[in-house]
């Protein structure tokens, strides 16, 4: 182990302790055939070990005093270790809150002959210290953060906890009515005794191995539904919600959850007995999970797992639940990614205004035309692409939709993210460039946009209406002072005709940095801003309120 301290202290009680400050803690693994699944690939359990084990010990370094782990946030697996190779992992306190702290964990694995490192995955632990009497331990907050690094994972942490308190009240409000489709064959009971091998230096079973036990469960359940052995490729939250110790002993139950396109979601939970509860037969839950799989290989437009059932109340709820919890992790990856975007916009001028327009209205058809929307039937997530779709059924035509959509100018009567549009270039009849200012979003910057608009019409029966959108550059629209200048990728309407007084509208847009701050309540479940905007919409088509003429 590696150690790089400072100084701090935390508070306990009343009373303050004087104790070093948080560091970075590394430890380098050589990959063992012990240490390996069938496959050669290194364990998952055994690496969630690994990972829990350097937390704890950034944590109690922070503390001052020993700590158990809270939770476990996702973890995406990007990439595997196998034998022979050997894996590092580093891990630091990125926040003190008042009686809890994140510590940021980064995997990566390397092959000695090759002298390349790769990243595995950053995981977030939550943890708190374990006071000696009632009392719970106050924290002193991280200090000394030198590089930029430091000092945007501090910022993070605090974006990061907040969307894990979301996370409860984002159950009750995002549960759509799916039809019921059994996981009952798939269910998976098995029970362990926890000997003195498998207790932490604190007494109590170690977390490590814990999280070990309920990846095998959960693997196992997966093998039954798909008939092989799929890898897995993240965890959602590793909640501890109770402390077990030596004679315990801890039943693990799995179960498929739930089935999406080309993953699936097993739930783990573990129940805890002591002598006199096990003939009582009176559990304490003291731990969930939720584990997801993929088969390797497999084309993303083609289902890899059967479509599952349900024949329970129980079973409903798990269901339904694992859709949230998908839409909650596309929104941890997204909002929090903070990846920088090379410039999307390109320069705009006649010379290149054929090939600008066809490139916008091809774009927004290829993007509409994409399989798999899931999660309330309007987002698709690719490996670094995420778009939204929203769908209204308007009364009244679909040309006079069109005619209202097309003009960019009347879009902040009804769409708040709109605070004014102004018309800069108008090419000709089916191509305008408009400027865009829209207001500031949870106390960040406005900003503005510049989009070309192109418009086509159907050409045969049965083709929609087109509306595209995309960013360019125009020299006579300089950045504004007061607004942060960004950028759309592809966005825009599709409009079908349903009849001679009613249509289907179809939004699209392929969220980009700049779009994210006005989706992000959306994904992450605690704004209906697209919900309340498309009602707007709606309600704004089907008011007469300008006599369209084409």
């Amino acid at each position: 182990l590696e150690h790089r301290s400072a100084q701090a202290a935390p508070l306990l009680g009343s009373c303050r302790v004087q104790t070093p400050a948080p560091m970075d803690v590394q430890m380098c693994q050589s990959i063992q055939p012990c240490h390996a699944d069938h496959q050669g690939d290194l364990s998952a359990g055994q690496l969630l070990k690994w990972m829990d084990t350097i937390a704890c010990l950034a944590a109690e370094r922070h503390a001052g005093m020993a700590c158990v782990t809270l939770s476990m946030d996702d973890i995406q697996f990007e990439e595997t270790g196998r034998v022979g190779q050997v894996i590092t992992i580093k891990s630091k306190v990125n926040r003190a809150f008042t009686t809890s702290m994140e510590v940021g964990i980064r995997v990566s694995v390397q092959d000695v002959r090759e002298h390349v490192e790769r990243l595995v995955c950053v995981a977030y632990s939550t943890f708190v210290g374990k006071p000696a009497g009632p009392q719970k331990v106050l924290l002193r907050p991280v200090e000394d953060l030198c590089s930029a690094e430091e000092q945007l994972q501090h910022s993070l942490a605090s974006e990061r906890r907040r969307l894990r308190l979301y996370n409860e009240q984002t159950f009750s409000t995002l549960r759509d009515p799916l039809s019921a489709v059994s996981t009952e064959f798939t269910r998976v009971e098995s029970i362990e005794l926890v000997l003195p091998p498998h207790a932490n230096h604190h007494g109590n079973t170690f977390g490590g191995q814990i999280m070990a036990w309920m990846e095998n469960a959960a693997t196992v359940a997966a093998s039954r539904l798909c008939g092989c052995f799929p890898s897995l490729r993240s965890v959602d939250m590793f909640r501890f919600r109770g402390p077990s110790s030596v004679g315990d002993r801890l039943v693990f139950k799995a179960v498929v959850n739930n089935t999406f396109n080309n993953s699936i979601e097993v739930g783990v939970r573990v129940e805890a007995y002591n002598c006199e509860e096990w003939t009582a037969n009176k559990p304490r839950h003291i731990n969930s999970a939720f584990l997801i799989y993929q088969l390797a290989n497999t084309p993303g437009d083609v289902p890899a797992f059967p479509q599952v059932t349900y024949t329970t109340q129980d079973g409903e709820r798990r269901y339904l639940s694992a859709i949230v919890r998908k839409r909650i992790r596309m929104a941890r990856k997204h909002i929090l990614s903070c990846k920088e975007e090379a410039p999307l916009s390109v320069p705009w001028d006649k010379s290149n205004q054929v090939y600008l327009g066809y490139n916008n209205v091809a774009a927004l058809t290829v993007l509409a035309g994409k399989q798999d929307w899931e999660v309330a039937v309007y987002v698709h997530e690719e490996v670094e692409l995420l778009c939204v779709q929203v769908q209204m059924e308007v009364m009244t035509s679909a040309l006079h939709a069109f005619t209202l959509l097309a003009d960019l100018t009347l879009r902040p009567l009804w769409d708040k993210h709109y605070l004014s549009c102004e018309e800069v270039e108008r090419a000709d009849e089916e191509e305008t460039v408009y400027h865009i200012k829209c207001p500031p979003i949870n106390g960040g910057k406005s900003r503005d946009f510049v989009f070309l608009l192109s418009k086509r019409q159907p050409c045969k029966d049965g083709d929609p209406y087109v509306v595209a959108l995309r960013s360019v550059t125009v020299t006579t629209v300089p950045p504004v002072e007061g607004f942060l200048r960004s950028e759309a990728k592809c966005a825009g309407f599709l409009i079908h005709s349903l009849g001679l007084n009613s249509c289907k509208v179809c939004y699209y847009n392929q969220v980009t940095s700049g779009v994210l701050p006005y989706v992000a309540g959306n994904l992450a479940g605690w704004s209906k801003s697209m919900e309340e905007t498309a009602s707007a919409c709606t309600t704004f088509l089907e008011r007469d309120l300008i006599t369209t003429l084409y």
